[in-house]
């Protein structure tokens, strides 16, 4: 249960950020019954999900079933969502994984709108008034090496999203138009040689982010190469971030670029190239079909395949690696250690949980989770929560989604 991760945190006073996507919408449930059983209603309820299938498929690869499966369970949690959690934020739209498997930074700014204009259509669809929902969508963008693009491709990203929602869609709230952003800097930057290199990698890339305004920041740590981060790498990390907020002054000005010629190009032609993306996607149909057909999925790939060959033929320099070589290497710092037996001990806890659960009640759960996904008119999240309430598990919830949804396997590892 959610009892020994949450323990005696009141939900009501806090915002949880879940990063989960395929089964997202059995971790919402759980995260609903834990707060029940405190006595605290969906509705006061606040956080985020990041629940974004579309960059699932065209970048992270982690799935369940065929993407107009999941997308009619993300349907339905928005449907849900909006009537039941309105302080609760239903999708993330993710741009950071795009990034981090090869894309370029106008690709990565493209791809993510077209998959929130996506989402969009999906709750039009639904019969939901954008206004209703589009407040509760918020975005998560990676921050890369290039300094100015990215504080570039923010800056477009606001501009495209609020043309996007009102002139599109017709949203007449002015808070549907904004494009609410959480920033991550670049796992996919960070190098094994000479891995100190990678605090000022960090660094600038966070400077960027703020400078091109993002409202919320996450830096990496510098071992993150190796393992997980050490206590004392993943401090100097936020350590990292409270020196420029408290001691740089630059998270003082809105927009503290706007107006230099050559920022103010740059965005200019950022937005163009990825305006170009969107439009070639419309032409197929929009984002659900264009990932049926690989399309992003191979400009990526080709994004990556530039990048890497750039680097091996040293036309693009990287500090530690082809250039400024030393032979210094990370073995002598310390990484991050997890003992095989916490693998053991949640596995002997689940298995325990199964044995003392009534099982002609979870038979009878899952029947109602599979009749919900059968029948396209009944909401799946009302018996997903009185699934987990009765104590059925993420797994055996999942193997409804294949059973019913079927089981998708990406056709390029046939």
């Amino acid at each position: 249960t959610g009892r020994p991760l949450f323990g005696d945190i009141p939900l009501d006073q806090v915002s949880t950020s879940m990063t989960i996507n395929a089964p997202a919408a059995v971790l919402l449930a759980l995260y609903v019954v834990v707060a029940e059983q405190q006595g605290v209603a969906p509705d006061k309820l606040r956080g985020t999900l990041q629940n974004d299938m579309l960059k699932e498929f065209i970048a992270q690869k982690e799935w369940i079933s065929p993407i107009r499966g999941h997308m009619r369970i993300i349907r339905d949690m928005l449907t849900w969502c909006t009537r039941e959690m309105p302080l609760w934020n239903t999708i993330s739209i993710s741009g950071y994984h795009i990034r981090e498997a090869g894309a370029t930074g106008v690709q990565e700014l493209a791809f993510t709108l077209a998959d929130g204009i996506g989402y969009l259509q999906l709750g039009v669809d639904a019969g939901i008034p954008v206004d209703e929902f589009a407040p509760r969508l918020s975005f998560f963008w990676d921050v890369h090496n290039d300094f100015f693009e990215e504080i570039a491709k923010f800056r477009a990203g606001r501009r495209m999203w609020a043309k996007i929602v009102r002139d599109r869609f017709g949203a007449t709230n002015p808070r549907s138009w904004i494009l609410r952003t959480h920033a991550q800097t670049a796992g996919v930057s960070l190098m094994a040689q000479q891995p100190l290199n990678n605090v000022v990698r960090t660094t600038m890339q966070a400077l960027a982010a703020v400078l091109g305004g993002t409202q919320s920041l996450h830096t990496n740590s510098y071992d993150e190469t190796y393992a997980l981060p050490t206590e004392a790498a993943a401090m100097l990390a936020l350590r990292t971030q409270q020196v420029i907020l408290e001691e740089s002054g630059v998270a003082a000005v809105a927009d503290p670029l706007g107006g230099s010629y050559f920022i103010e190009t740059l965005t200019d032609q950022v937005e163009a190239a990825a305006w170009e993306y969107i439009r070639k996607i419309d032409a197929m149909g929009g984002i659900v079909r264009a990932v049926e057909e690989g399309y992003p999925q191979r400009e990526i790939a080709k994004a990556a395949y530039d990048f890497q060959r750039s680097v091996d033929t040293g036309a693009r320099g990287v500090v530690g690696v082809n250039k400024h070589v030393a032979p210094e290497d990370g073995d002598g710092i310390p990484t991050l250690k997890i003992e095989a037996h916490v693998e053991r001990d949640q596995v002997a806890r689940c298995q325990a949980w199964k044995a003392s659960r009534d099982s002609g009640v979870v038979a009878a759960r899952l029947r109602n989770v599979r009749n919900a996904l059968e029948n396209d008119a009944i909401n799946v999240m009302p018996p997903i929560i009185d699934a987990v309430r009765d104590g059925v598990t993420i797994g055996e919830i999942s193997d409804e989604f294949r059973r019913v949804l079927g089981e998708h396997r990406d056709p390029a590892y046939l």
